[in-house]
């Protein structure tokens, strides 16, 4: 990005999460003042958690040419009229084709000529496009994946759409909405007269949901000493992002979290460069809580079945700029439990064992396989690798090695489902992913993920292939 600066190209540079824009940022800043120095204050960052008027403040610099730069995350992908722009950068693949060509769209609006530049990422889903780039350039934008019958969403839209006009009862059979709206009677949300439903009174639903999806409220970001708000973040990633000890970045400036309220919504933070970065490390446990749908396969099953997911919040590791870690702080975080959708397969241990994998590197090449599949996801559902999640276990229900990818949403939003739908595309490509990376034992390329909660350990990339070799020939033709 400061290189097509100083060429005199007005550049958006989009990346993938909002510790990512603040130190794109922070790196074109510290380049030009070495190249161009004249040009260093005329970068920024820019991403969700910004105050509403630090964002009109940033869009009114892009649009008058005060700012030649910006990190951004998608928070600049839809919604916001750009005009102007030379050049985009995308540091790694969006997720979506639709994404993937939204973004690029955002330079050369005004007819001029433009640059639109992919940095592959260390990411299986880039490695395989690197290698398949007819997968995104002569690629359809996806079909959208959708479940509109989630409860936790039709919930809140049934709710909404109550206040601006009462819904009778026709329009909500239609939707097979009767027991949610039931629900919301209950609740004291609705209240249902003459085969109609009208808001309570006093209720007003619209600020509670999200168009981006979150769910569960925000934590606000304050600055101790003197009140400043300086944002916020999601309750949900409060306690990976914003736990005591945490380094918050913000617009450039490093703060440290003191202390973090849950019943309050409030967590504050002082001013501090401590020299490192802040990592958390968090325990995931899984349950099948439905039979779901079971295909078996002799000692291979696929499923796709109701699951509930926790995850504790443990530690963080605290890791000097040279990627060196100083050690791990323990955390005592409440756990966050996620009632939605997985898709599983299991293996038995003897199929395994046949197929080369000595007994004690099974939960390695489980684990391998997984990461993988996450990464690999998006190429058959619209979604990106941070809408879903997933866990691996030597001993999984009845007892077998098993591999779960599960859906990032309360109830599921159809992400496992579609990949359930195209197993067979979906964990071929996988294979084929990590078979084409070149590395001896793993790397972020094909098996190693940013987000695992265990540090990528333990990992067997060439027991990962094996896995997924054999789940593929079991799957009959008829399979998905």
């Amino acid at each position: 990005m400061a290189d097509l600066i100083v060429e005199g190209a007005q550049t958006l540079t989009f990346v993938r999460s909002r510790r990512a824009a603040e130190l794109t940022a922070l790196g074109a800043r510290a380049r030009l003042v070495d190249i161009a120095p004249e040009l260093s204050d005329t970068v920024a960052s820019y991403r969700a958690g910004y105050l509403a008027e630090d964002r009109s403040a940033l869009h009114q610099a892009l649009a008058e040419g005060q700012l030649r730069g910006l990190a951004t995350t998608n928070a600049l992908e839809l919604g916001v009229d750009i005009a102007g722009l030379d050049a985009v950068v995308l540091a790694g693949f969006p997720g979506t084709v639709a994404s993937f060509w939204q973004q690029a769209g955002r330079s050369g609006r005004r007819g001029q000529g433009a640059l639109v530049v992919l940095i592959a990422r260390d990411d299986p889903l880039d490695t395989y496009l690197v290698h398949h780039p007819a997968a995104l350039l002569d690629k359809p934008v996806e079909r959208v994946v959708i479940d509109p019958v989630n409860p936790h969403l039709l919930g809140p839209q049934l709710l909404c759409a109550a206040t601006e006009l009462p819904l009778d009862d026709a329009e909500v059979r239609s939707w097979g909405a009767v027991e949610v709206a039931e629900s919301l009677v209950d609740d004291g949300l609705l209240r249902r007269r003459n085969g109609r439903y009208f808001p309570a009174p006093g209720v007003k639903p619209h600020a509670a949901v999200d168009v981006r999806g979150a769910i569960g409220g925000q934590i606000v970001i304050v600055e101790a000493g003197t009140g400043r708000l300086l944002g916020s973040v999601g309750v949900g990633q409060a306690p990976a992002a914003a736990h005591p000890g945490a380094v918050y970045l913000h617009q450039g400036e490093t703060y440290v979290v003191d202390s973090l309220d849950f019943q309050d919504g409030i967590a504050f933070v002082h001013a501090e460069d401590p020299g490192y970065a802040t990592f958390a490390r968090e325990v995931t446990d899984i349950a099948v809580t439905g039979t779901g749908e079971r295909l078996v396969f002799g000692p291979v099953a696929l499923g796709l079945v109701p699951v509930t997911v926790t995850n504790h919040v443990v530690g963080y590791l605290r890791r000097q700029l040279s990627g060196e870690v100083l050690d791990f702080v323990e955390l005592d975080m409440p756990e966050h439990t996620l009632p939605t959708t997985a898709v599983m397969y299991t293996i038995t241990s003897d199929a395994l064992v046949r197929s080369g994998i000595e007994a004690t590197r099974i939960p390695g090449s489980l684990h391998a396989a997984e990461h993988a599949a996450i990464g690999l996801l998006p190429l058959v559902a619209s979604c990106d690798r941070g809408d879903i999640g997933g866990m691996s276990t030597a001993t999984g229900p009845e007892g077998l090695p098993s591999v779960f990818v599960y859906d990032g949403y309360p109830g599921g939003a159809g992400f496992a489902e579609r990949g359930f739908r195209r197993a067979r595309t979906w964990l071929g490509a996988t294979a084929e992913a990590i078979e084409a990376c070149e590395c001896p034992s793993g790397c972020p390329s094909c098996v190693q993920s940013p987000k695992c909660g265990n540090g990528n350990d333990p990992l067997d990339k060439a027991g990962a292939v094996r896995v997924l070799r054999l789940v593929l020939a079991e799957l009959s033709e008829e399979s998905p």
